[in-house]
């Protein structure tokens, strides 16, 4: 199962959070940027509806899939100083 994992880190004159390579807004407080991690960790583990999706792959190729919507990762939030 996957790892999501959302970082608390000081960012453009405040503090952010990141998944991978990906920064959020910028918050005026650690204490904001955290509960903002933590909400959105919390909603990426929420079950949604069972769907078709169709995507594009790097190499252009198109495909279809069944998307269960039950399927949701592991979320953790790490806040170090």
């Amino acid at each position: 199962m996957a790892i999501v994992r959302y970082e608390v880190v000081e960012h453009d004159g405040g503090w952010a959070y990141k998944v991978g390579d990906v920064l959020s807004e910028t918050f005026r407080s650690h204490e904001a940027a955290l509960k903002a991690a933590s909400d959105a960790a919390a909603r990426q583990t929420l079950a949604g509806n069972t769907d078709g999706i169709i995507y594009q792959d790097g190499e252009g190729r198109w495909h279809e899939e069944l998307a269960d919507g039950r399927d949701r990762p592991s979320t953790e939030v790490v806040d170090e100083p």
